[in-house]
């Protein structure tokens, strides 16, 4: 009996034998619409599919129903909180995280955060695409891709993640445009895929870490902690030096690694969790535009509206009619 399979590339179902049932990712999209776009790839095809995303979700999403069967799936998480769980083993997709998971057939429950932004970019690559180019390095693998390489199994599962590292971070940026002529673009995302498995797919022996690593994974922990710090205390920021302080190394250190690794300068950061607590905020219902600038710690409501703007595209005014809630409102007033 034949089976339809979804081309990534072109969104049509192809015949294939076997009488399995059709799998296709699109429903999962359907409420973030243009929020997901595939950049290269066919998981049914190459075995290699690259997506980026960038979409906020009025409700929790459930991201699990994007998993293809058959993949083991890389998630270079920029922004917003997502979740995958089996069989007490977590991936904690927080801001600046990296990590992946294996979906065999049975399906493996995900989640995003509702009223968050989201923006993370997915490479998923099929077993046999794995075996086909892991095969000769099958005994210094990650379990988890191991088992599959070796055909010891073929489950879902589940492993931790880590902190993006600065190189991981340009990487992500590449990839959403790659700088190649469109000929030469299935070579070059091939290149990347074997890039990422060759970061995260293999195991250093007797523990053993290069002293880049190292000092890679040091400075994410430093980012990770200012992350933290700003988030406690939005409304008043800490100065330079106490940020320093937190993280163990001097001002001027801190801001080249920080800004290296986010993009953003720690004041641009700042602005930009202002903006979205704020907007948090304002799709609640329960602040006002004055509250909502108050909360986030700005004193001058043309400032502020003038960030918001800057940030969202509208006023702040305007922000919340946009939402369920606020919309429903507005219809009862007139």
């Amino acid at each position: 009996m034949a089976r339809a399979t979804e081309d990534q590339t072109e969104g049509n179902p192809t015949i294939q034998a076997e009488g399995t049932p059709v799998f296709t990712e699109r429903p999962a999209w359907h409420a973030v619409g243009k929020g997901w776009r595939h950049l290269h790839g066919s998981v049914s095809g190459a075995g290699l599919s690259f997506e980026w995303h960038n979409f906020t979700v009025r409700q929790e999403l459930n991201w699990g129903q994007s998993f293809h069967p058959g993949t083991v799936e890389v998630c270079l998480n920029r922004e917003g909180n997502g979740r995958v769980a089996l069989n007490k083993r977590e991936a904690a997709f927080t801001p600046l995280t990296i990590g992946f998971y294996r979906r065999g057939g049975e399906e493996l429950p995900a989640t995003r955060q509702a009223n968050q932004q989201h923006q993370f970019l997915t490479v998923e690559m099929s077993f046999d695409f794995l075996r086909r180019h892991l095969g000769e390095s099958v005994n210094s693998l990650h379990p988890l891709v191991r088992d599959v390489v070796s055909g010891q199994s073929e489950k879902s599962a589940v492993a931790p993640t880590t902190r993006l590292t600065t190189r991981q971070l340009q990487l992500l940026a590449s990839l959403r445009q790659a700088p190649v002529l469109a000929m030469a673009q299935s070579v070059w995302y091939q290149a990347k895929a074997m890039e990422l498995a060759a970061e995260l797919f293999f195991i250093a022996q007797d523990d053993q870490e290069l002293f880049c690593h190292r000092q890679q994974r040091l400075s994410v922990e430093r980012v990770e902690k200012v992350v933290a710090l700003l988030r406690e205390r939005l409304a008043n920021p800490p100065t330079l030096e106490e940020i320093g302080q937190a993280a163990g190394c001097s001002p001027f250190y801190l801001s080249r690694t920080f800004s290296a690794a986010t993009g953003r300068t720690i004041p641009q950061y700042v602005r930009q969790l202002r903006m979205e607590r704020a907007a948090e905020l304002l799709r609640s219902g329960r602040f006002n535009v004055t509250e909502a600038a108050l909360e986030v710690g700005y004193s001058s409501l043309s400032h502020f509206s003038q960030a918001f703007h800057d940030t969202f595209g509208c006023c702040p005014g305007l922000y919340p009619l946009r939402t369920p809630t606020q919309k429903s409102s507005l219809k009862r007033r007139r």
